[in-house]
């Protein structure tokens, strides 16, 4: 498993990442089977937010309650979680009461005493940036959090908050794989007005803006054809990029799940692959990607067969 140091954060992280939102349904021991196999593949890495499962907090306290990590087991892992989203309505609120409150609950459910890293889930169109910042400095002064970062956040979006806040934004969780990947694409067929998949979508340049301010970009749903639309992984609606998927797969002799992964982690950005199976066998496969060493050239096939212009 490839690892590194977080930028602004002393943080040794894998560049793949075990995702809880699914957990809600599972047994006590379905977690902990699926934990092991992401222990077993060098993911030390869990992925939580407060509006994961039936309630709020719910599969934050059903991995606590699975795992009862003794203080030296909870050494071994970096917690994230995310606060922000409001479930009644529902809604955003970046203000000062209730992300404290949302992280304090989070330390609660999570039986633990601080949170690794604390994301910003979704934008809030009402931000007030001094907020932000009166509760990360409130969070990190207390020890409750030790680093903070951003979901589904555009350059401009993060530069407000980093007018205000004093912490640096570690991270920005940002939907990405093979067939989803606008924040890739913009940038390969740029100043091409005639293509769709040239226009400056958020701002723009979200990649090169990570990249440049050292914030560790972390790709959800990376197996997604699109917004929960289904994976594309043996999907018939992509023919072509699965015949490529399997040649390399062969040609690598890892599982298809690995060479998807693969293709986020050989970005030279340092991306972390934020993986949403319960399947421990699935996670095994996906984990062998870490560092699979994917040629330019075959990193562009799988590019050019799932639809993307490469002029």
């Amino acid at each position: 498993m490839k690892t590194f140091t977080m930028p602004g954060t002393d943080i040794l992280a894998p560049n793949v990442v075990l995702g809880l939102m699914r957990i809600a349904d599972k047994s006590e021991d379905d977690i902990r089977e699926l934990v092991r196999a992401a222990r077993d593949a060098g993911i030390d890495f869990v992925d939580h937010a407060d509006v994961y499962g039936g309630e709020l907090h719910d599969c934050e306290r059903r991995f606590a309650d699975a795992m009862a990590l003794s203080p030296s087991q909870r050494d071994e892992i970096t917690i994230q979680t995310k606060a922000g989203i409001v479930t009644d309505g529902p809604y955003y609120d970046f203000s000062y009461d209730h992300l404290v409150r949302s992280a304090e609950r989070s330390l609660a459910a999570l039986r633990t005493d601080r949170i690794d890293i604390l994301l910003l889930h979704r934008p809030d169109a009402l931000v007030e940036p001094e907020e932000v910042a009166r509760a990360f400095d409130a969070l990190e002064s207390s020890g409750k959090v030790r680093a903070f970062g951003v979901s589904n956040h555009t350059p401009g979006q993060i530069d407000l908050l980093r007018k205000y806040v004093r912490q640096p934004i570690v991270a920005n969780q940002l939907q990405l794989s093979i067939t989803h990947a606008p924040i890739v694409a913009q940038g390969v067929a740029a100043n091409m007005l005639a293509e769709r998949q040239a226009a400056t979508l958020d701002g723009g340049g979200i990649v090169d803006y990570c990249r440049l301010h050292d914030i560790t970009i972390q790709a959800w749903s990376p197996f997604q054809a699109g917004f929960f639309t289904g994976v594309f992984l043996g999907s018939p609606d992509y023919p072509e990029l699965n015949a490529v998927i399997d040649r390399l797969a062969a040609q690598y002799d890892v599982p298809a799940i690995a060479i998807a992964t693969a293709w986020i982690t050989r970005h030279p950005a340092l991306m972390q692959v934020v993986l949403g199976t319960t399947n421990p066998e699935r996670v095994a496969g996906a984990a062998q990607g870490s560092e699979l060493p994917l040629t330019r050239a075959e990193w562009y096939e799988l590019f050019r067969a799932a639809g993307h212009l490469v002029p």
